[in-house]
């Protein structure tokens, strides 16, 4: 299932006042395990940024001054979308700026049913309890040292990290069954094999000595068959 999970930077709160977006952060997802895909750019929103905005993303004015324009990124941010399933963190508020951006443009808008909220899940899962990304990272011992400020591409690794393990961890990574292809059988295990052996943690004493403890035992000792 590829899904993408990403995040915008935003010159406010509200689409519906003219606010726009400043960044846009995408993680390819497949199964819940980011598949290496990124998109990432800086949008120039056509309106200054109150400081407040500045504080928090590191953005400014003149940063975002030379950047394109959402009409000139849209191609390439629709394409690397797709038809994926879009995730992120309070889902709404970046639907609405993707979508205001969209019908500015004259692009058909993504369905409601295209989004999928994190925020919500954990919020099922974690009643009553702080959820923000921060709160997800720290429950989950997701190291922040990556991020000073907050930025669109940045916190979209994070979440997708966190994606995962709101969806049963790290174990989801284990292709512990398999169909056997017969019959009502059903499943069976299978343990992935190792890409190195593990080394052996016997050591030359003791196996001098169990080759010792089998000679004792005569020629015709079974153990003699796995003394290896």
């Amino acid at each position: 299932m590829r899904e993408i999970v990403f995040d915008t930077e935003t010159t406010g709160l509200s689409p519906a006042d003219g606010d726009r977006i400043t960044e846009i952060g995408c993680v390819e997802v497949i199964d819940f395990v980011p598949t290496g895909r990124e998109y990432h750019c800086y949008v120039n929103p056509q309106r200054s940024l109150p400081p407040k905005v500045t504080e928090i993303t590191g953005l400014t004015d003149e940063f975002l001054a030379d950047k394109p324009l959402f009409a000139d990124v849209v191609e390439d941010f629709m394409e690397f979308v797709g038809d994926a399933r879009m995730v992120a963190h309070n889902a709404e508020f970046d639907k609405g700026f993707v979508n205001a951006e969209l019908n500015r443009h004259g692009r058909s808008v993504l369905p409601h049913e295209r989004f999928h909220c994190t925020l919500v899940m954990a919020r099922k899962k974690f009643p009553g309890v702080r959820n923000s990304l921060d709160s997800l990272c720290d429950r989950f011992r997701i190291s922040l040292e990556t991020r000073d400020v907050h930025g669109a591409l940045v916190d979209a690794r994070l979440l997708a990290k966190v994606y995962l393990e709101l969806n049963g961890g790290r174990e989801r990574r284990l292709d512990i069954f398999e169909k056997t292809g017969g019959g009502d059988s059903g499943l069976v295990a299978k343990a992935p094999p190792r890409p190195e052996a593990l080394p052996s943690l016997v050591t030359e004493r003791e196996r001098a000595a169990h080759s010792a403890f089998i000679e004792e035992m005569g020629e015709n000792a079974l153990w003699s068959l796995y003394n290896v």
